[in-house]
């Protein structure tokens, strides 16, 4: 039995994208049974988080947000996917040695983060503006040393997280043009510039930019904060 057709298609995260008409959902016939059910499933997670704590969710929700630069509807559930995998605790099977394992370091990274949004603004961090969390978020990326922990090191464990999520969603897939599992329908077209008769040519083809509420690099090395990198 073939899995049942999903009612929204075409959806991107805030209705941008590049490939208009294209929707990776639309081949979801083509994919295996197991493989479709693992990844319908990400269409509709559980809104009961199992790992964070509500503080906890109320600082990482924003924190996901702001590092994937959504800021409108619809969004990838990356608050819940994150949490789902956390409490499973599939992790990426190494830590860095200034950090305990990854899931008791996101309850210790989210702790200083609320910590020092309340030391440095007086509110909670979920409270301030996208200007007052981009300060901290960035004074993290340029620290050599925050709260003990090596900035670089932090940024990698929230970033790593943060994109993985976002790009194993279906919706993720639309906006960058990707179509999914290739398993069992293969490709064909191979060679530059070749399309499979499923894919779509990108509309306007350009560089991503730096999210517009980022600081400018400092002088820290020269470190910029462009939303979703994952370089430490």
């Amino acid at each position: 039995m073939r899995p049942l057709r999903p009612r929204h298609r075409g959806v991107t995260p805030g209705g941008r994208g590049r490939f208009p008409g294209f929707d990776v959902l639309a081949h979801v016939e083509s994919w295996d049974q197991a493989t479709a059910g693992v990844i319908l499933a990400r269409l509709a997670p559980t809104t009961e988080l199992s790992f964070f704590t509500e503080d906890e969710q109320a600082t990482a929700g924003p924190l996901f947000d702001l590092l994937l630069d959504q800021r409108e509807s619809p969004k990838v559930p990356v608050l819940g996917l994150v949490d789902h995998r956390l409490a499973l605790d599939e992790s990426d099977g190494w830590f860095y040695d200034d950090l305990p394992e990854d899931r008791q370091a996101w309850r210790l990274t989210l702790a200083h983060l609320g910590r020092d949004a309340r030391d440095r603004y007086g509110e909670s961090f979920h409270d301030l503006d996208a200007k007052g969390q981009s300060e901290l978020i960035q004074s993290v990326r340029d620290a050599e040393q925050w709260h003990g922990i090596a900035g670089a090191h932090v940024w990698s464990l929230w970033t790593r997280y943060a994109c993985s999520s976002f790009y194993s969603h279906p919706w993720a897939w639309n906006e960058i043009g990707f179509g999914g599992p290739a398993y069992p329908r293969g490709y064909q077209a191979l060679g530059v510039g070749k399309l499979e008769h499923w894919e779509v040519p990108q509309e306007q083809p350009r560089a991503p930019g730096r999210a517009e509420h980022f600081p400018s690099p400092t002088k820290n090395g020269g470190r910029g904060t462009e939303a979703g990198s994952t370089n430490p």
